[in-house]
């Protein structure tokens, strides 16, 4: 091995033993996970594989990988739901791990999601890390994976694809690889339409590093004694081309799949939107969900939900609000509105809301910031406790009604 290669191998091996407590943690629990439901199934005379591969979305990306795009199933009511509704990178990738193994398209899916779980916690750990440091880090990863949706990361779903895209993304933003975070940026784009969100975050963090450059004093300015804050020198040319070449890659990803459906479809740039349309899923601002959960206050029963899902709305918001009196970094600030926006204010599938903010993991980042304030014994009482009722909960969901 060359000094060279020695020299970039180091850091990377120093990178992985530090976040080696956080992904440790994030096995065990998803493996807790994992355990409770397959007893839970057996119990039941359910096969937990197949509600793991072969549910809900996991059937339209196994029929995209192995079909391609054009089906679609018509309703009774009217409705056409077509897997052009499906970003494309998990499907690509079944196929691939179809191609080059024996596993069929949901093996490889359910193995993509295993391994893009443990880099979505790296990830998530990463930025945790930079912002708060390493304990920090430690607790956002375990409190992401004891979530109660958690099981959807073991799935053969594409949110915890997403979800390491969009982290190591973030964490490219934060120490300035403008060029990595518009390539991540772009596969996230290729795997859910939240991909706005990753390119909304390189978006502003590249346009506040060019406002930054203009601000700061150039070479001919009159020098100022050193103080302990010195304002940062304007950027060298190469640095803006590449901050300027991440902004430009990181929207391709959603914008080239959106106007290859508009082409495919003949309905032009908006012809995504008519795919959605034909799923009932939309965009209006909360009305739709807000009524859902008015709804819920007709019956006594019912009631007790609707008190639930205004709790879970009320802490998101609560959360969000915290992060930014605690001074997040404006690119997570913008990811995670995005993200929070559009999973609150889509205007169908109310019990999927939960899973789409998995990756909305900035949200946890004040609870982790707690957690690793609070002394070792309390944390890990607390994470294990919850780790047990996320674990029972998750086995129950998916022998269940979730996750649509």
């Amino acid at each position: 091995m060359t000094d060279l290669e020695t020299r970039v191998a180091s850091p990377r091996a120093g990178a992985l033993r530090r976040a080696a407590p956080a992904l440790a943690g994030y096995a065990a629990v998803r493996a807790l996970g994992l355990l409770a439901l397959f007893l839970w199934s057996a119990a039941r005379d359910k096969n937990a594989y197949t509600l793991l591969t072969a549910r809900w979305d996991a059937l339209w990306y196994v029929r995209v990988a192995e079909l391609g795009y054009g089906y679609e199933v018509r309703l009774a009511n009217g409705d056409v739901h077509s897997n052009l509704a499906f970003f494309p990178l998990l499907p690509w990738l079944e196929r691939l791990v179809a191609a080059v193994s024996p596993l069929s398209y949901a093996d490889g899916g359910f193995l993509v999601s295993l391994v893009a779980s443990l880099a979505a916690a790296w990830g998530i750990f990463a930025v945790a890390d930079h912002v708060y440091g390493r304990r920090a880090g430690v607790c956002a990863v375990l409190l992401w994976a004891v979530l109660p949706v958690g099981i959807v990361q073991s799935m053969a779903y594409s949110e915890s694809l997403f979800t390491a895209l969009a982290a190591w993304a973030l964490y490219a933003v934060l120490t300035g690889r403008f060029v990595t975070a518009g390539v991540l940026a772009l596969f996230a784009g290729l795997t859910r339409p939240v991909g706005l969100a990753v390119v909304a975050a390189v978006w502003v963090a590249a346009v506040a590093s060019f406002v930054r450059d203009r601000r700061a004093p150039g070479p001919d300015a009159p020098h100022v004694p050193a103080e302990p804050a010195v304002p940062a020198e304007p950027a060298e040319p190469a640095t803006r081309v590449r901050r300027a070449l991440g902004m430009a890659l990181a929207p391709l990803g959603t914008a080239g799949y959106v106007l290859w459906v508009g082409h495919d479809t003949g309905k032009g740039p908006l012809g995504y939107l008519d795919v959605q349309a034909g799923w009932r899923n939309g965009f209006d601002g909360g009305y739709a969900f807000a009524r859902f959960v008015a709804e819920k206050f007709t019956s006594f029963p019912s009631a007790l939900a609707g008190v639930g899902l205004i709790v879970g709305v009320a802490s998101v918001v609560w959360l969000y609000v915290t992060g930014v009196r605690q001074r997040q970094p404006l690119p997570l600030l913008v990811y995670t509105g995005v993200v929070t926006a559009l999973a609150l204010c889509a205007s169908s599938y109310f019990g999927s809301k939960p899973r789409l903010l998995l990756p909305a993991f900035p949200l946890l980042l004040p609870l982790a910031l707690a957690l690793a304030r609070a002394r070792l014994r309390r944390s890990t009482a607390i994470l294990g406790t919850v780790a047990v009722a996320s674990a029972v909960y998750g086995a129950f969901w998916l022998n269940g009604s979730g996750p649509p």
